[in-house]
């Protein structure tokens, strides 16, 4: 027995509920079904920001906004400047859910939990007669004639328009390889950094504003490092993950960063400033206090690591002891051996070619009435609510074009 709708969307995530939403508010007289292949919808939703959803970024200007994304930044321009951040904000706020500022641009709903968001989707779809249909795991897909014939384990349906908003799903990937999309091998992004070193091993929780580059690329990102029990974590490390997702991943994982714990300060200007604390502090420990924006466990650890000793006075340092301890200071030599999940935010460089997408309309360019939401196409982003303002942004023009 076949089911018939008008507009099937496959996955049960963000973008797939904010495109079924923004269809069928637009034209109610479509029959929309959303089917979810596990028990529970919005998983993603729901675990995202710590369990907050950190539903957008406050960078509010299109052309800014794409350079957060590694992959996607020349074909989003177009449709950021159809649906934005701040068209986020006004959506959310028309269904009844206020989303707030933090300080680093990230934004949140003000209830500070993801359940909000949930709740929203959840009301609007039954509001508006959407069947949401879980445990539909999608087995075939198949054009016959003018209609998408879609096969589940324990269904069959039947659909004119057909809609992918599946995420990093290689099954999914799969089946649109049979009918001739390239997908770009995935490869994870927005990862940690393990490594093991004596400098480091005692000092989880250390934060410090740095500058790292990874050896023999381009690869170089400023911002907070954060050290964890296991390596090297924070904006600055998640930011390289990112636009270094492939080029890590042609490593096998192990390479060599130089860390910059200065951020903009060079080892010539780190070796003034240092004689001009030697002149100052003569008589005072090295080893003592940090004159530099970073706590004194990291500074203390540093200054061993230059071969000075604990009780060693500044005015004792010898020429090699300076030269030390400033490259320590700016150009610190770290072996990164594999890598973490950040957090429960797995993201994904890969998906399918952008060049298969019009971008005006999200429907693939080889199969007419074929759509796309979300992370399954070759789009990711860094951290900070970009990636859930691509599922937005790719599903509010979807359902505009259909």
């Amino acid at each position: 027995m076949n089911q018939d709708f008008d507009i099937i969307i496959v996955g049960g995530g963000a973008a797939g509920f904010f495109t079924a939403i923004n269809i069928v508010e637009k034209n109610p007289k479509l029959k929309v079904a959303i089917l979810e292949r596990g028990a529970e919808v919005l998983n993603k939703v729901r675990i995202s920001g710590g369990g907050r959803c950190n539903v957008t970024h406050a960078c509010f200007e299109p052309n800014e906004l794409v350079k957060y994304y590694p992959r996607g930044e020349k074909e989003l321009r177009g449709p950021f400047h159809q649906f934005s951040s701040g068209d986020t904000i006004e959506w959310f706020e028309k269904h009844g859910v206020e989303l707030k500022i933090e300080e680093d641009g990230r934004m949140f709903p003000v209830s500070n939990s993801s359940q909000t968001i949930i709740d929203c989707f959840l009301v609007a779809t039954q509001k508006l007669g959407i069947k949401v249909l879980t445990g539909q795991s999608v087995q075939s897909i198949f054009k016959k004639e003018s209609v998408w014939k879609i096969e589940t384990q324990n269904e069959n349906y039947i659909a004119e328009k057909l809609i992918l908003a599946t995420g990093s799903n290689p099954k999914i990937w799969e089946m649109l390889q049979t009918f001739g999309h390239a997908v770009v091998s995935p490869v994870p992004s927005l990862f940690t950094f393990n490594i093991k070193d004596p400098r480091i091993k005692e000092l989880p929780g250390v934060a410090a504003q740095v500058t790292v580059k990874v050896k023999d690329s381009k690869l170089e990102s400023t911002g907070p490092l954060l050290i964890t029990h296991w390596g090297m974590s924070g904006p600055a490390v998640l930011k390289l993950s990112a636009w270094g997702a492939r080029i890590l991943h042609d490593k096998n994982y192990q390479f060599t960063i130089f860390v910059n714990w200065l951020n903009d300060i060079d080892t010539e200007d780190a070796e003034k400033k240092l004689k001009e604390l030697k002149q100052e502090h003569a008589k005072k420990a090295v080893s003592k206090k940090s004159h530099f924006d970073f706590p004194n466990r990291l500074w203390e650890s540093l200054v061993l690591a230059s071969g000075i000793e604990t009780e060693t006075k500044w005015a004792d340092l010898s020429k090699t002891q300076l030269q030390n301890l400033s490259n320590q200071l700016t150009n610190g030599t770290f072996q990164v051996n594999g890598k973490s999940t950040f957090k429960e935010e797995f993201v994904t460089a890969g998906g399918i070619n952008l060049k298969e997408i019009n971008f005006k309309t999200m429907q693939s360019k080889l199969h007419e009435n074929l759509y796309f939401a979300g992370e399954i196409v070759n789009i990711d982003a860094i951290t900070g609510g970009f990636n859930f303002q691509n599922a937005w942004t790719s599903g509010f023009i979807l359902a505009n074009a259909i």
